[in-house]
């Protein structure tokens, strides 16, 4: 049994994943609230699947990149029942679960989060292999710096304004994705860290830190 916790954005969510099925899935959007929200939201799930901590064998937490404060709380408490339980953990990047549940396009696939103050962070995916797969680091863009990179018929996902979505679908070659597809499914999540774990791809517990973009260059930290 894994549990998947996302807190990347205001979007929280969490799901109980046991290989074969979705056992629980429970999204939201949160106004600020993850400290007291996540929590109680953890516990009330793992109520209702009537599974217990006990029962879980690993733990799945969105990475990032997304907001700073929101990403930190996700992590502490992902990080606080692996260290109670001694259970290990795999950090899923955010984009790339927005990736997964894409279906197979040979176009280009631009995943895109809220990254606060008019900016977006965003990836570029390309179907390969059975999978998308990232083809570049995240980066951090203006809507005006996104537009001057669409060259060319691509599929974009992921949080936008209902503002930001009708500028994008004016652009020539540029595909939509329906909010339902855009939305990150913390299932999503759970099922790739089980893909990692059941591999033995497990990460280092005190090592493990959200994924933060510089302004500027839009590189890792």
């Amino acid at each position: 049994m894994l549990l998947a916790v996302d807190t990347s954005t205001q979007w929280l969510g969490i799901a109980i994943y046991d290989g074969h099925m979705v056992m629980a899935e429970h999204a939201w959007l949160s106004q600020g609230h993850h400290t007291i929200e996540l929590a109680p939201a953890i516990e009330w799930v793992l109520a209702r699947t009537q599974v217990s901590i006990k029962q879980l064998k690993a733990l799945g937490v969105a990475l990032g990149p997304g907001s700073f404060t929101s990403l930190r709380i996700g992590l502490a408490v992902v990080k606080g029942l692996a260290l109670a339980e001694k259970l290990p953990v795999i950090g899923i990047p955010t984009l790339d679960i927005l990736a997964y549940g894409q279906p197979p396009d040979e176009r280009r696939l631009v995943a895109v989060l809220q990254a606060g103050r008019g900016r977006l962070a965003v990836g570029d995916y390309r179907y390969r292999e059975g999978r998308w797969w990232a083809e570049n680091h995240p980066r951090v863009l203006t809507m005006d710096g996104l537009i001057e990179t669409l060259h060319e018929p691509v599929i974009i996902c992921g949080e936008l304004t209902a503002q930001e979505r009708q500028r994008l679908a004016r652009q020539a070659g540029v595909v939509m994705v329906s909010p339902a597809y855009s939305m990150r499914h913390p299932a999503f999540l759970a099922e790739l860290a089980w893909q990692r774990w059941k591999k033995g791809e497990v990460d280092d517990i005190n090592s493990l830190a959200p994924l933060y973009l510089h302004q500027a260059e839009g590189i890792p930290s």
